[in-house]
């Protein structure tokens, strides 16, 4: 006969599981090593799709989101020419780059500096994204001052 030590021993060996939720399995199965670890089993897969799913999830809204980089452009303009063009998405990873390196940081805040001294400034260019801002202009001939 089998201690309950040897069948939880048995029940993280063939699992991987702590103590503590081989024991719960245990006394949930009434005893029985097989129906603890088709539980645990049932209870991993169970976990291991949800996760799954996430990661599916996830990995979707990173897509989405570099495919809208893509089609976004910013653009470094002077006055009216643009100077240069490129993906959001490139500007972003320039920014991340910048983060992880110091000189690199320090090198585009002088850029900035010196772009902003000489009147460039950036442009955002959505293709699909037109909105234009709603503004009310007064006319002139009205008198907007409230009647007492």
């Amino acid at each position: 006969m089998t201690s309950e030590l040897e069948k939880i021993d048995l029940i993280r060996a063939r699992l991987g599981v702590g103590y503590k939720e081989a024991k719960e399995a245990l006394d949930l199965a009434g005893g029985d090593v097989v129906e603890a670890l088709i539980s645990l089993e049932q209870k991993n897969r169970q976990w291991n799709e949800k996760l799954h799913g996430k990661g599916n999830e996830f990995m979707g809204q990173v897509k989405h989101i570099f495919e809208k980089g893509q089609k976004t452009k910013v653009k470094v303009k002077k006055d009216d020419r643009t100077v240069v063009e490129f993906p959001a998405t490139v500007g972003a990873l320039g920014v991340l780059g910048a983060m992880a390196s110091t000189p690199v940081l320090i090198i585009g805040a002088l850029g900035s500096i010196v772009g902003l001294a000489n009147n460039y400034r950036l442009e955002f260019d959505d293709p699909k994204d037109q909105w234009q801002p709603e503004v009310e202009v007064p006319n002139k001939h009205e008198d907007n001052t409230p009647k007492h």
